[in-house]
């Protein structure tokens, strides 16, 4: 199989195109030949080492690669539901590695067929697993009621961009975004479903008196600082990334009890494998969710032979929407 390799811990450079030998799906795995595989901020800290002292995470040589879109290539030991050649699209495997590859094996709970759904597979590989992810993080993290409202920082990116069609969904009645200034353009013409997106860079200000029951923080750092005066006794933060690259971001404890709100984590790695039975559901509400076209998003699509072009875009922040690869 055609596939990209990061050879080491590094800059976009370690990333190579190589041939490797096809692997094939063992008992309740789904072997895919991708058309499409998603590009992540994730993959790009996997890339860094970021996580290289973390126990089971990849080391160099590795495949970088959470999501892919393509067709049943062939079906493992007691795998039932699909057929060869559907058109499907998969979550990570667990492992956080592998999506850019010719041929990718992903367990089956992690499987959605988007076969006659007449979905664009860039878009719904680009859209579908992350939107997921938020149902799980709205529902399960953050219990999003009916008529709450939700604050979504990094508005146009990956992740983000998957919260505001699931936050309608599920019956949110206001959702906001916060870019940085570069980005306020885009927001703009965004079709995303916000009532409003704002400059990151006046928080909390700009906002005035508005609070949030629910904020969505991928970014850290000084936005995650300002958001606590963005919360009402009651209100829920979750973390569910690290854009700003600022590891050493603390919370103090005593200032949540005073202020009755939480602060909560959201790693889909960690918590997907120890939960599985919430996967199916957050599938099929993603799904739903890109047909009804609320999940419109940015998309450029690149060969595998521009995968360090895409990782030094995700670096420089000069994406507004996703980037997906192509064998």
């Amino acid at each position: 199989m055609k596939a990209v390799q990061a050879t080491q811990f590094g800059n976009p450079t370690v990333l190579v195109v190589t041939q490797l030998p096809d692997p094939t799906p063992g008992p309740g795995e789904i072997a895919i030949d991708v058309t499409h595989a998603a590009v992540g901020l994730v993959d790009v800290f996997f890339r860094q080492g970021h996580f290289k002292d973390v126990p089971g995470m990849a080391q160099p040589p590795f495949i970088p690669g959470l999501e892919v879109a393509g067709r049943v290539r062939a079906l493992g030991e007691g795998v039932t539901g699909f057929t060869v050649g559907e058109q499907v699209v998969s979550m990570s495997a667990g492992t956080g590695i592998g999506g850019y590859a010719s041929v990718y094996i992903a367990p089956v709970r992690g499987v959605v067929s988007i076969e006659g759904a007449g979905i664009d597979p860039a878009l719904a590989v680009a859209v579908i697993p992350n939107a997921a992810m938020a149902h799980v993080a709205l529902t399960q993290v953050a219990h999003l009621s009916k008529g709450e409202s939700v604050l979504i920082h990094g508005a146009l990116g990956g992740l983000s961009a998957a919260f505001p069609g699931i936050a309608r969904q599920l019956g949110a009645s206001r959702v906001v975004g916060t870019v940085r200034p570069s980005k306020l353009d885009a927001a703009a013409d965004t079709k995303l479903p916000y009532d409003r997106i704002v400059d990151s860079n006046e928080l909390p200000g700009i906002l005035g008196d508005e609070k949030f029951d629910i904020i969505i923080d991928p970014v850290g750092g000084a936005v995650r600082s300002h958001s606590f005066a963005l919360m009402k006794p009651g209100s829920r933060l979750i973390v569910v990334g690290n854009a700003s690259g600022d590891w050493e971001h603390h919370v103090k404890t005593n200032d949540l009890w005073l202020a009755s709100s939480t602060v909560s984590g959201f790693n889909a790695g960690a918590y997907l494998p120890t939960h599985p039975d919430v996967i199916r559901p957050a599938l099929e509400a993603a799904l739903k969710m890109v047909v009804s076209g609320l999940g419109e998003t940015a998309i450029d699509v690149l060969p595998f032979e521009k995968a360090a072009t895409a990782h030094e875009r995700m670096e420089s922040r000069s994406l507004n929407g996703r980037i997906v690869l192509t064998p």
